[in-house]
């Protein structure tokens, strides 16, 4: 393996494992802060067992998350210091912000803990309400530093120099609010089906059910509503690329050619080579529905784009293909479990609606690394989107390679080490709690 390959693999590897955990630690506090919502409010003590146990949870994701962040910005300025050389005065202010946003998280954690039976019972809540928010706007901020290397701003390239830099605009960039909302909305996704998924197997299981009845349906009901939200995001999102960034829209839709209206692809396998792709079902005219609105308008393909600086086509199309078919499996599921809740009573006791969460459990985080493979891997060859290459900000230090396989070590022993914990804390859902019969669909 080269020194090139062995930094990207690097960062992906470790983008791909701290997304799982940010993920989590952003939107576990809120479906902790509605189960003690619930005690506070009913004195259901099942409620209170719920926050306590999610909240060991959260303690979890969030120092893994903490960990991981902070390899990440190690690997920033070691694996690619001509980026961070330029891009660090540009950019910085996202981070700086992030920072203070983990400390209040972290502070806000810390009280929440270790606060019960000692503080004001609706101030120890707001405390958990804090540590979700906080959380979340740690995201957004990391989120938006992300969206300035898709869409560059706040700053004059000149001749080979970074001009009149503007850390505001920079932020704040074209992209960010695109970004931002639709990896925020997947997050509730991914974290609301993979831990209803899981509660929907100890029900199938038959243990603690009264516990998991209700954690279920408060995982489920944050999942669903966000599944169902999603394509108006998904929808918003697509537009703003095909302006911005028309070759990485060619290379998600595997479109070689320009079209004036333009087909959608639906499956397919790419062949750069002869510039077709195989197996394919195509819809006339809905991506140009797609991407500007209307079903007639053209859309840029990528024999419009230089040879040199056209993405990768295989890659992005088949992550989007999966994005988008693992969020309309979600988006089904959803369906069915509002409309349960709505018409079908009879169903929420029925094993078929636990069973597809339970297959469902990983589809979220599937779908949201599959969304930022097409993030990352449709900006190439750009690391600052048409301003500087990949290739030119990677260290011209040798040795590479060993780092990735020490991380990835690293990263995998970390990975077990939270799934034993996660695992022993489910296995401790106390026996007391189990009030309700295995078959009762109480939420």
């Amino acid at each position: 393996m080269d020194d090139f390959l062995a930094a990207r693999s690097q960062m992906a590897l470790s983008l791909g494992f701290h997304i799982i955990y940010s993920c989590i630690g952003m939107v576990m506090p809120f479906f902790m802060a509605v189960a003690h919502f619930r005690w506070l409010t009913t004195r259901d003590e099942t409620y209170r067992n719920i926050t306590k146990t999610w909240s060991k949870g959260v303690a979890i994701f969030f120092v893994t998350g903490a960990v991981s962040g902070t390899m990440l910005s190690f690997e920033l300025g070691l694996l690619w210091p001509g980026f961070m050389e330029h891009a660090g005065p540009i950019f910085g202010m996202p981070f700086s912000l992030e920072g203070t946003a983990f400390f209040i998280e972290a502070i806000a954690l810390g009280f929440f803990l270790y606060g019960w039976d000692r503080f004001h019972p609706w101030f120890h809540w707001f405390t958990g309400v804090v540590v979700g928010i906080s959380g979340l706007v740690s995201g957004i901020l990391v989120v938006a530093a992300n969206a300035w290397m898709n869409s560059p701003a706040g700053f004059d390239f000149v001749n080979g120099q970074y001009l009149n830099v503007d850390p505001i605009k920079a932020m704040f960039n074209e992209a960010w609010f695109s970004q931002a909302l639709h990896m925020s909305i997947a997050a509730f996704v991914a974290t609301g089906f993979a831990v209803a998924g899981i509660h929907a197997l100890m029900l199938l299981k038959g243990r603690n059910v009264g516990f998991h009845r209700r954690a279920f349906h408060i995982a489920a009901v944050f999942g669903t509503v966000a599944a169902l939200v999603q394509p108006l995001s998904g929808d918003f999102s697509a537009k703003d690329v095909a302006r911005r960034q028309p070759a990485k829209l060619a290379a998600m839709e595997a479109l070689f050619h320009t079209e004036k209206p333009a087909s959608l692809v639906l499956g397919g396998i790419p062949d750069e080579k002869t510039q077709r792709v195989n197996y394919a079902i195509k819809i006339p005219g809905m991506l140009s529905f797609l991407a500007h609105g209307n079903f007639t308008q053209e859309v840029q393909g990528l024999d419009r784009v230089p040879v040199a600086d056209r993405p990768p086509v295989l890659i992005p199309h088949l992550a989007f293909q999966l994005m988008v078919g693992l969020g309309t499996l979600m988006m089904g599921i959803g369906v069915l479990y509002l409309l349960a809740r709505w018409r079908k009573k009879a169903w929420l006791q029925s094993r078929w609606l636990l069973q597809l969460f339970v297959v469902a459990t990983p589809a979220g985080f599937l779908a949201v690394e599959a969304g930022w493979t097409v993030t990352e891997v449709g900006r190439q060859p750009w690391i600052i989107n048409g301003v500087m290459r990949t290739a030119d900000a990677v260290t011209p230090m040798p040795g590479i390679a060993y780092s990735f396989y020490i991380f990835s070590a690293v990263y995998v022993s970390l990975s077990f080490m939270v799934v034993f914990l996660l695992s022993r804390q489910i296995r401790m859902v106390p026996e007391l709690y189990d009030v309700e019969a295995p078959t009762s669909a109480h939420a």
